[in-house]
């Protein structure tokens, strides 16, 4: 079975490898159609090919974000018009992102099946991009969703048919835990002694980093650390760091795989105190290392607290984060027990292995004879 997975921008590298390893296990020969990724190395496993037939002239070293933005505007449609003659080569092709939906689904290749991943962040219905979610996803044969929450929405909010959907979960994210090159912390973290929140990824205004400084202003006791590169602006967030009764330190830059273990295990708890999400990498990254995790009730997140991984806490109420934080700090066992859910969660519910057989499965239901 020949099968492409193509994620134009690089936006996803780790779930890419991830999966794209995972299946060549289970005897797929896989490709993974998409551009070099900008900002660092990226998980290569064992098995499959890469082809960085996207955005070449962009993706090159040394080119800043401004003209890297200018030159992906102008190579999108010849690439993804010579991407048609390279999609004649599989069996199936599977997207994991198309960067210009309302574009790209008129440039796709005629090649079927098509199989779609949902790592949107679901739009609210009857938005402008809902509308053009719906459009690209009718395109497809199939549509992977990692929750059953997003699996509703999708039915409920996009009119996506519920015999094109498969709930598939996202993994965790283990090839972190075991690279040889792990870096530790920077000297000055590597100083503090006490309790530490982390807050890591991206740092964007729908993930509620504004929720959990304000929730910090009653915690005492501990740091936090806000760990990731920027994505909007930062003033508002180091006012309201400057009110807690704790150190609260940014760490704002992009983190590359080799330091990402020694952030996670110093953290005593992960919080995502997200305003809206369907799932998240840094979850798998967390569950990956065991970490207790504090979550929002939102999207896909109640799922991972059914499995006795997370605590789980309303969006946008930190009253109620805060008062968890301060129960969670003074309660090491209760950490215990979350930590280990989580490991064993990440052994088993989110293991490649389990999600790579679900996913031929479904690629073998869609093939049928011509598999």
């Amino acid at each position: 079975m020949r099968v492409q997975l193509v994620d134009p921008a690089a936006y996803t590298p780790p779930y890419d490898h991830a999966l794209a390893g995972a299946l060549a296990r289970e005897g797929a020969e896989v490709e993974l159609v998409t551009s070099r990724f900008s900002y660092g190395p990226v998980p290569l496993e064992d098995g499959y090919r890469v082809n960085e037939h996207f955005y070449r002239r962009s993706s090159r070293e040394g080119v800043g974000p401004r003209r890297r933005r200018l030159l992906r505007a102008a190579e999108h449609v010849p690439d993804m018009l010579r991407y048609r003659r390279v999609a004649d080569e599989a069996d199936l092709v599977h997207y994991m992102w198309l960067p210009v939906p309302a574009l790209d689904r008129r440039l796709l290749p005629p090649k079927r099946p098509r199989v779609y991943t949902m790592h949107w962040r679901l739009p609210e219905a009857g938005t402008r991009i809902a509308r053009t979610l719906t459009g690209l996803l009718a395109e497809m044969d199939a549509v992977i969703v990692h929750s059953e929450h997003g699996a509703r929405r999708l039915q409920a909010d996009f009119g996506v048919p519920p015999v094109k959907l498969r709930v598939i979960p996202h993994g965790a994210f283990d090839y972190l835990t075991r690279q040889e090159d792990e870096a530790p912390l920077p000297a000055e973290l590597r100083q503090v002694s006490g309790p530490v929140i982390v807050a890591f990824g991206l740092v964007r205004p729908y993930k509620g980093t504004d929720v959990l400084l304000e929730a910090f202003r009653r915690v005492e006791g501990a740091e936090l650390w806000v760990v990731g590169m920027p994505r909007m602006p930062m003033d508002e967030l180091r006012e309201l760091a400057r009110l807690a009764p704790g150190r609260v330190r940014f760490v704002d830059r992009f983190i590359t795989d080799p330091e990402i273990p020694a952030f996670m295990r110093r953290a005593d708890l992960v919080v995502l105190p997200y305003r809206n999400i369907e799932q998240s990498g840094v979850l798998y990254t967390a569950l990956a290392f065991g970490r207790p995790l504090v979550l929002s009730s939102v999207g896909g997140f109640p799922e991972i607290a059914e499995q006795g991984a997370a605590r789980l806490v309303p969006p946008e109420d930190p009253g109620t984060l805060a008062e968890v934080l301060r129960e969670l700090l003074a309660d090491a066992p209760a950490r215990d027990a979350l930590a280990e859910a989580a490991a064993k969660a990440a052994a088993t519910t989110y293991a490649w292995e389990r999600i790579a057989q679900e996913t031929m499965a479904l690629y073998r239901d869609l093939l049928g004879p011509r598999r």
